[in-house]
């Protein structure tokens, strides 16, 4: 399989300014931005305190799902180790791409993002670049600029260093592009000589850049998640309204996304977002707002939804089905969003979970996410099946929760001969409903039109 490659190169035949680069944390983003970064040219080394993770990635086994990724890894020449203090002095620009899990109070933990401050400034060997690739919240760079400098006042040396905010804008499942073709890269500066560095970081990506300083630079990142999240929980409202009143939220998305102020992308009604930035970064930034007196009642009210919608399918599973006792559910996808292997947040967990508390038996299929899922659920009354046919076979109703291609090319004809019971309740509004219910089946979508409960017992009695 080739490498898919969405560079978009500015003066393509001019060679890169070759630049030394060492990202600490192979995580998600920084080993995206390590792998993107040596495919335009700059010499990369990718840190990680994970032996296993290492050693794996010298042999071009990535720890995550994500398409393209690993034939990109394995097509650049990557430096992988576990030496940050090698990696630190080989480096013009140290990039911190650590995790910032959720703190106990929702807050972004930057235990992780300190330690890397604190080994920058311990191994500092001239004047270097640091920057924050990671979601942190305000004020994060007076905190890091802070731990170095003590660390240099410590060694008695004093080389001078750049901070920087350079916050990632990546989408699981198109993550290179998101790289190589970004809408915008934000980066925050206190002065002309760091512009200049991060200028000419990225001088071969066609993408418009946005200087500003570093406060603004690490709000614009939650800015723009809350912002999405935002968009999913109204639409989600709305597809609870139209369900009420007799619309059809399809039809209510496509009507006012074709108004260029509001844009048709992240209007999709479901079972609410998940995943490890748009919930993380929503509570981060409440938490963060009681610092400075902003309450957030919208974005309260935004978590608020979101949390409700989670719990949408099994209330609709219990209408159309009465006690779920000893009934066998059958569920498409587990990961929180298509393209991902990525269980954080997802949905499917609340969901299997309040199954699990009735004493519903469960079938369970991902296409890439099932080894994630097992960690995280709980194994009594659940089978994770190898198809999606086997899933449903015998099941009282498949849900569907996450979007992935191939379920939207399923069979009808093959799955209505292996149900017990032909209902579909379908969480991504993934399937024609029309045509579904012309193939035999019920279909329960999210703010569509809905027949009243006693004509779905009608049509399951006579199935």
């Amino acid at each position: 399989m080739s490498t898919p490659l969405f560079l978009k190169l500015k003066n393509n035949s001019d060679s890169v300014n070759i630049m030394k680069i060492a990202i600490i944390g192979t995580g998600y983003v920084g080993l995206t931005t390590g792998t993107c970064f040596a495919e335009i040219g700059h010499e990369i080394i990718c840190v990680d305190v994970n032996e296993e993770k290492i050693e794996n990635l010298k042999k071009g086994i990535i720890p995550i799902y994500e398409p393209g990724l690993e034939e990109m890894v394995r097509k650049n020449k990557i430096n992988f180790t576990t030496d940050a203090k090698k990696a630190i002095k080989f480096a013009e620009i140290v990039i911190s791409a650590v995790g910032t899990p959720m703190g106990k109070n929702h807050d972004a933990d930057l235990q992780f993002v300190k330690e890397v401050a604190e080994t920058f400034g311990k191994h500092a060997n001239n004047q270097k670049v640091f920057v924050n690739k990671s979601t942190v919240p305000v004020g994060t760079g007076k905190i890091c600029k802070k731990i170095i400098e003590t660390e240099f006042k410590k060694r008695n040396v004093d080389f001078g260093f750049e901070i920087v905010s350079n916050p990632e804008f990546l989408r699981e499942g198109t993550a290179i592009k998101d790289t190589l073709e970004a809408d915008r890269i934000v980066i925050g500066t206190e002065t002309n000589n760091a512009r200049k560095i991060m200028k000419k970081l990225y001088e071969k990506i066609e993408a418009p850049i946005l200087f500003t300083d570093i406060k603004t630079a690490e709000i614009i990142k939650y800015a723009a998640n809350s912002f999405l999240a935002t968009k999913i929980s109204f639409i989600n409202e709305m597809a609870g309204f139209c369900e009420k009143a007799g619309g059809n939220i399809k039809d209510v998305a496509k009507g006012i996304g074709l108004d260029k102020r509001i844009g048709k992308k992240f209007l999709n009604a479901g079972i609410g977002y998940g995943g490890s930035c748009l919930p993380k970064d929503v509570k981060a930034l409440i938490q963060k707002g009681q610092e400075f007196d902003c309450d957030f009642p919208l974005l309260k009210a935004v978590e608020e939804i979101n949390e409700n919608q989670k719990n949408l399918l099994f209330k609709k599973l219990q209408k159309h089905l009465g006690a779920l006792e000893g009934k066998l559910i059958a569920i498409w996808g587990l990961s929180f969003k298509p393209k991902t292997d990525d269980m954080r947040e997802a949905p499917s967990l609340t969901i299997i979970k309040k199954l699990q508390a009735t004493g519903a038996y469960i079938h369970a299929y991902d296409p890439k996410a099932t080894e994630n899922a097992k960690k995280m659920i709980e194994s009594f009354n659940i089978e994770f099946c190898k198809t999606p046919l086997d899933t449903a076979s015998g099941a009282n109703a498949l849900v569907i929760l996450t979007e992935w291609d191939e379920f939207a090319q399923t069979d009808l004809k093959r799955l209505h001969s292996v149900m017990k019971n032909p209902l579909i309740l379908d969480g991504r509004n993934l399937l024609n409903k029309e045509i579904v219910e012309k193939a035999g089946f019920k279909h329960v979508g999210i703010g569509q039109p809905d027949q009243k409960p006693h004509e779905t017992a009608k049509l399951l009695e006579h199935a």
